[in-house]
């Protein structure tokens, strides 16, 4: 299984790599670094935000085909806001639906996804058995997991977020542009996200950053196992 982890920022890529007993050489590709680890897992830290994060993926993913050793599967993970009651600080998410939250057009009826514009998609769905798999071995809860370029800060945002997609779990700004590189390639994707403050006010002083590293750390390493044994034809 030949596997590419894709997060966010240093601090995210170093939690997941604390998993693993050590971390093995670096890859320089275009604009971003790749970093080795064993079983076949290669890690990154694709950068901020939808964009950038597809970009950094789509990078890797293309420099696998190029040399002959293509990915079986892309995950998408790190840190990320939780709805609560159903996420609180501290918990896992992996996504049954990776959604952009803020991809379309603001009209006078309200927002209308790039869907109902009539192009582009705006969900990816892993695949269910993995899905399911992740979420008994790592006590994760399965949901969608929302991707947007702006953080959300204030309840009303938060609240029209859940009226609009009523299975949302968790917010984070990169699993969506992660899956769109995946998808171009034909590669199945994973998301999963350790909960580190609410969604809703941004209030630092709820943050608890250290805490959602830590769960990501030892969720990695439960996730391990699960995803050498899956198959890529298990979708």
């Amino acid at each position: 299984m030949h596997l590419l982890v894709a997060t966010a920022v240093p601090a995210e890529r170093d939690a997941v790599a604390r998993a693993f007993p050590a971390r093995g050489a670096e890859v320089r590709l275009p604009g971003t670094v790749l970093h080795r680890l064993p079983d076949g897992w290669d890690l990154l830290a694709a950068g901020v935000g939808p964009a950038r994060a597809a970009a950094s993926t789509a990078a890797a993913l293309t420099a696998a085909a190029l040399d002959g050793t293509p990915y079986d599967l892309v995950v998408s993970t790190g840190i990320g806001g939780g709805f609560v009651p159903e996420a609180p600080v501290g918990s896992l998410v992996v996504a049954d639906a990776i959604t952009a939250a803020d991809l379309g057009a603001e009209t006078a009826d309200g927002f209308l996804p790039v869907t109902e514009l009539g192009f582009g998609t705006v969900t990816h769905h892993p695949p269910a058995g993995l899905v399911a798999a992740v979420a008994g071995a790592t006590g994760a809860r399965a949901g969608t997991v929302l991707t947007g370029s702006t953080v959300t800060g204030t309840a009303a945002r938060a609240g029209l977020l859940r009226e609009r997609h009523p299975g949302a779990l968790a917010e984070a700004m990169e699993g969506f542009g992660v899956a769109e590189a995946a998808a171009a390639h034909g590669v199945p994707v994973l998301e999963l996200r350790a909960v580190s403050n609410p969604v809703g006010p941004r209030d630092r002083a709820a943050w608890r950053i250290g805490e959602a590293l830590a769960a990501l750390t030892d969720a990695v390493g439960k996730l391990a196992p699960v995803l050498e044994s899956w198959k890529p034809h298990e979708r």
